[in-house]
């Protein structure tokens, strides 16, 4: 077996694994989307991708705030001005949901944690969703149209 296909066989059973943990996770706790489990699992990844590149290409792990901005960020780029609408719609309406999602994969030992990692750390850090709003709305500097013009 070559190197290829044995890393694509071992990406299938890793996806597999992550794909049994989610559903365990939903047979216990509803709240989120399983689609949302599966968005974190890419936003820590585009995080993780971030922190390599202004590491010198060293990983090292990922801390609850810094995996906040990476899961905004994410959203951001991949759904755009829907990004909000798309959370909503998933159930994840704040940074502590964030966390909480975080801490299940963990539970489900899908994530990896340091000694320090606690769910304090995805405490409030800002607006989530005047952060997925903010950059789509018009800019207080533009002037307002007077739709009620005379001729």
């Amino acid at each position: 077996m070559t190197r290829r296909s044995t890393t694509g066989i071992i990406r299938r059973m890793q996806a597999m694994q992550f794909e049994q943990s989610v559903a365990s996770i939903l047979r216990r706790d509803k709240r989120f989307d399983p689609q949302a489990y599966f968005f974190l699992k890419e936003a820590l990844d585009f995080t993780l991708k971030r922190i390599c590149e202004g590491n010198g290409g060293d990983e090292r792990h990922v801390t609850g705030p810094e995996l906040l901005v990476g899961f905004r960020d994410h959203a951001l780029e991949q759904f755009g001005p829907m990004a909000w609408t798309l959370m909503d719609e998933w159930g994840v309406r704040r940074c502590e949901h964030v966390g909480e999602m975080v801490f299940q994969l963990i539970e489900e030992q899908v994530f990896g944690k340091q000694e320090s990692d606690k769910r304090e750390d995805f405490s409030e850090m800002f607006d989530f969703e005047m952060e997925l709003i903010q950059p789509f709305l018009p800019s207080r500097g533009v002037a307002k149209r007077d739709c009620n013009v005379n001729s």
